[in-house]
């Protein structure tokens, strides 16, 4: 079990308004995000502001999990929503408006490292409620026979995800984390996502992957990893599965206190997972008033 204090913190924002802008992964098109403190409750709550369109980050906003998550409402979307959501997660981010100029959230260098910087810079203030959360009290499990999810009662919040590729480069990766403000900001959010040289020409063909590049990406070839700078982590890649996971659980709405055990898992098996938990109302409990336990770092903020 983890050591650390135990206390439940203050709902979050950030204090003051900050823009990026930027290539899409798959669409190739350019946007803009202004990121807006929002008021406690407000969760966090996308605008397609060039197409004056609300999307409130929940479950039954997502649309795609085709090699990203994709939120919409009355047909506008979304794209690549998980790595800002995982950045938001990370900080600990509660309320929020993100307000986006195109189709897809920039994907700037492939991680949550510049999303981090950029949200830090606008600051994170806290606000005068506390923050509900989900505590695990039974197993739940998705398994479809290819991916497996499972959230498992514990005290804390921990990660331990496992992914294996039939490649030159590597076969099995597995990472087990306790996922804080620290931890996810030092060991998670630089893992960069990636993808294989072979797949390139169909993703492309299908519309998918036209802004990738060895800028935003970590590309295999046949023989090992492609880009001149190499890799930022030995096992960036399960890295980059767990900051996948971070962001789209948090899609959910509130955070998860609990194990997460995933295999093989992509976006898909995520949202699915996130389904099975929503219809499993007897394996958690809504906590309101009673203490969590998080790291030294967070109380800083509270």
């Amino acid at each position: 079990m983890p050591e650390f204090p135990i206390t439940m913190r203050s709902q979050r924002t950030i204090k003051n308004e900050v823009s990026f802008e930027g290539i899409g992964l798959h669409t190739g098109r350019h946007a803009k995000v202004t990121l807006r403190p929002a008021a406690r409750d407000t969760g966090i709550t996308f605008i397609r502001s060039d197409k004056n369109t609300v999307i409130k980050a929940h479950v039954g906003a997502v649309i795609d999990t085709a090699f990203a998550t994709t939120i919409g409402h009355d047909g506008v979307k979304i794209r690549t929503v998980e790595h800002i959501m995982a950045a938001l997660a990370g900080l600990g981010i509660d309320n929020i408006f993100v307000d986006v100029e195109g189709p897809e959230i920039p994907i700037l260098d492939g991680s949550s490292t510049e999303l981090i910087s950029i949200i830090l810079k606008a600051g994170i203030a806290k606000q005068g409620k506390k923050r509900p959360y989900i505590r695990i009290k039974r197993p739940v499990v998705f398994d479809d026979g290819n991916s497996k999810v499972a959230a498992l009662p514990y005290e804390g919040r921990r990660f331990t995800y496992s992914i294996f590729f039939n490649h030159y480069g590597f076969g099995e990766q597995r990472l087990s984390i306790e996922i804080n403000e620290e931890t996810f900001a030092r060991e998670i959010a630089p893992a960069r996502t990636f993808g294989f040289l072979k797949d390139i020409e169909y993703l492309r063909t299908n519309g998918l992957a036209k802004g990738g590049s060895l800028e935003n990406a970590i590309i295999l070839g046949e023989k090992g990893v492609l880009n001149s700078s190499g890799l930022r982590f030995k096992d960036e890649f399960v890295r980059h599965k767990v900051l996948d996971s971070v962001g789209d659980l948090a899609i959910l709405g509130f955070p998860i206190y609990g194990h997460i055990v995933a295999n093989r898992s992509g976006h898909s098996a995520n949202i699915k997972f996130l389904k099975k938990l929503l219809a499993s109302p007897d394996a958690w409990d809504m906590i309101l008033e009673e203490p969590v336990r998080v790291s030294p770092l967070l109380q800083i903020n509270t």
